[in-house]
């Protein structure tokens, strides 16, 4: 591109959803409705985690970190894309928009990292399970916490860097929030190698994780194939059940996403994807965990009598 095109941008326009703009007060009641409901979710799950001794165990302590990041992951899309609804002028700064980018895989990395590290403490509990708590203990837990935060941090540290370096020629951002294909589009200059840096960190954290998350559970469900009883089986798988559940809506979504060459990018694509990944997977994920746990359900069920008597006690 000739240089002499190049402007100083400040900020950027987001174009969101411009084919469903007759629809955006529909869309903002709905996501409203969605990231409060995403919001309720996760504290609930925090609240009673930390607040009933029953939950003082890694797998819930890992949980509740899980909620506690569903809730930063969504929020740092969320109430953005519910402003650009509302407003006609859909723009963000350029501070606004790097800051938004690293929180998005910044958090998104500690989320995936968390993942493989629930899938071992699964792998602990039923393949070593007399050496479980001697392992898997409180200092223990609060390392690996610590080393998902600060191996997330080192991984998006570099790229971000990079890229907030970058000249831009183009304001509009073809996406509801600062993702990293789209604001490449918008630069000055040839990005192939930064795109291909991108990719090999993405699939890096991605397939590392899935990998290390996989082989866990191969020797999972190879000791759950041993136990003699039905019942005995059954109650093993039901404690991996869940967090399965929420590993495939997680890697499958996001490796569509960033695993794959940036030729074969659908932006249109992308923002479906993303919309449900940034938006959907966060609210599903607290439900997921307390519908299959009936641990979860019970203190649930005990927290909403313990309101109901006390409402009814002052009324």
């Amino acid at each position: 591109m000739n240089m002499q095109n190049e402007t100083t941008v400040t900020e950027f326009t987001l174009t969101a959803f411009p084919a469903l703009q007759k629809l955006r007060i529909f869309l903002f009641v709905v996501l409203l409705f969605t990231y409060m409901l995403t919001l309720t979710g996760n504290s609930v799950v925090i609240s009673l985690i930390w607040a009933d001794n029953r939950f003082q165990t890694p797998m819930y302590f890992f949980l509740s970190n899980l909620s506690l990041l569903d809730i930063s992951y969504t929020t740092t899309v969320t109430p953005k894309l519910l402003a650009c609804l509302l407003q006609e002028r859909k723009s963000i700064s350029l501070a606004g928009c790097f800051t938004q980018i690293y929180f998005f895989f910044f958090l998104g990395t500690v989320e995936f990292i968390l993942l493989a590290v629930m899938s071992f403490d699964r792998y602990m509990a039923i393949c070593n399970p007399l050496r479980y708590t001697i392992i898997m203990n409180s200092r223990f837990c609060f390392l690996l916490m610590l080393g998902c935060w600060m191996g997330a941090f080192l991984s998006v540290l570099y790229p971000i860097i990079v890229v907030s370096g970058l000249p831009f020629c183009y304001k509009e951002i073809s996406h509801f929030f600062c993702d990293i294909a789209p604001l490449l589009q918008a630069a000055c200059i040839d990005t192939h190698f930064i795109e291909m840096i991108s990719f090999i960190l993405s699939s890096l954290v991605l397939l590392t994780s899935l990998m290390f998350t996989t082989v866990s559970y191969a020797y999972i469900i190879s000791t759950i194939l041993r136990i003699p009883s039905a019942q005995g089986r059954q109650k093993a798988f039901s404690t991996c059940a869940s967090h399965i559940t929420v590993v495939s809506i997680a890697y499958g979504s996001n490796i569509f996403m960033y695993v794959r060459p940036s030729q074969s990018h659908s932006l249109d694509i992308d923002k479906v994807t993303a919309a449900l990944t940034t938006i959907m997977t966060p609210l599903l994920n607290p439900f997921i965990y307390s519908l299959r746990n009936e641990k979860v359900k019970e203190a649930l069920r005990e927290a909403i009598t313990r309101l109901m008597s006390l409402l009814y006690k002052r009324t």
